[in-house]
């Protein structure tokens, strides 16, 4: 089982995306994703998604709100993963070059158009509603396959 952070930074209509273009064998190469990753021993999910945030991007995130639970069940042939979807609209500093890939602010518009994972359409969608959303979206050799969700008001 993993534990994971997948952050939105949101400002002026632009969502903050990460093309991950940088790594060897990186099992999202190619696609678009938001900031976050992999909770460390000892750390709450918030500490992750700051860390994250500011090791990724440069930013420094001032608010974090809680959108959803997403499970992942083997999503990487072996882990389920669990991952902590935050929107972040508060942030200061100033962008860096990332390791992981290239740093975009996409027009809200244009989000859809990206190459992302299937599940990221659905789930990108509730950063706009409000609630937490608990979802389980499942991939077979990375396509998708099928998808759950409650939606707490």
């Amino acid at each position: 089982m993993k534990l994971a952070t997948l952050c939105y930074l949101k400002k002026n209509g632009k969502t903050l995306m990460l093309f991950r273009n940088k790594k060897k064998d990186d099992m999202n190469g190619g696609k678009w994703i938001g900031l976050g990753g992999k909770i460390e021993e000892g750390e709450t999910p918030e500490e992750c998604a700051i860390r994250e945030i500011k090791e990724e991007s440069g930013y420094i995130a001032k608010n974090l709100i809680l959108k959803g639970i997403l499970t992942f069940p083997a999503f990487d042939g072996n882990n389920c993963w669990y991952v902590f979807l935050y929107l972040v609209t508060e942030f200061e500093g100033d962008m860096i070059d990332s390791s992981e890939g290239t740093l975009k602010w996409i027009n809200d518009e244009d989000l859809m158009n990206l190459p992302m994972w299937e599940g990221d359409k659905i789930f990108l969608k509730w950063l706009n509603e409000k609630g937490i959303y608990s979802g389980k979206f499942i991939y077979k050799d990375e396509k998708f396959i099928d998808f759950t969700y409650t939606h707490y008001n």
